[in-house]
């Protein structure tokens, strides 16, 4: 900070220098006359708020919706391969949320490099059951025993491998 006070101090210094010779040269001795460097701030204007609901609309259209809007009634899935949930819950033991966009809650992940699992969220009710069942259908698809761990807490189940989508599919047919 106090290189740049030096700096314009010099930048000042210079200039008024270089004015005085030009004077000196034009009219003779030389006469200094400085003003103020600071110019008193006046009083801020003040404003008057007026508040109008006519152009409202233009600000209307900028704000994001406050929350996901219901998808629209169709048969069958739509043309994303999006399928909509059945209008009553299966009567099972647990249940399977869909997200706040609708969707079946059932994720891929990668960790350590090349360890592949999938994960199921957002389950309700017995855990145990829709472990035995995912189980029993993996068991039906691949034809061999998959690890799974369940999360009471998260309420969440980790399947050892990528099977979101049999998973998906398998939950649809559910009506989930």
């Amino acid at each position: 900070m106090s290189a740049c006070f030096t700096l314009q101090r010099n930048m000042i210094h210079g200039a008024l220098r270089r004015a005085f010779k030009l004077h000196r040269l034009v009219s003779g001795p030389a006469v200094v006359r400085s003003q103020p460097m600071c110019i008193a701030v006046s009083e801020p204007k003040r404003y008057a708020i007026q508040e109008t609901t006519d152009e409202y609309r233009f600000v209307e259209r900028l704000i994001p919706p406050s929350r996901v809007p219901t998808p629209p009634r169709h048969d069958g899935p739509a043309p994303s391969g999006w399928t909509p949930p059945s209008d009553a819950p299966p009567p099972l033991l647990y249940m399977v949320r869909r997200s706040r966009m609708h969707n079946i809650p059932v994720y891929t992940d990668i960790s350590h490099g090349n360890r592949r699992t999938t994960l199921v969220r957002r389950v309700e009710g017995d855990i145990w059951t829709l472990n035995r069942d995912i189980k029993e259908h993996l068991k039906e698809v691949t034809g061999r025993d998959r690890t799974t761990q369940v999360n009471e807490v998260t309420m969440s189940i980790r399947i050892k491998g990528h099977y979101d989508k049999e998973i998906k599919e398998w939950l649809v047919q559910k009506g989930f």
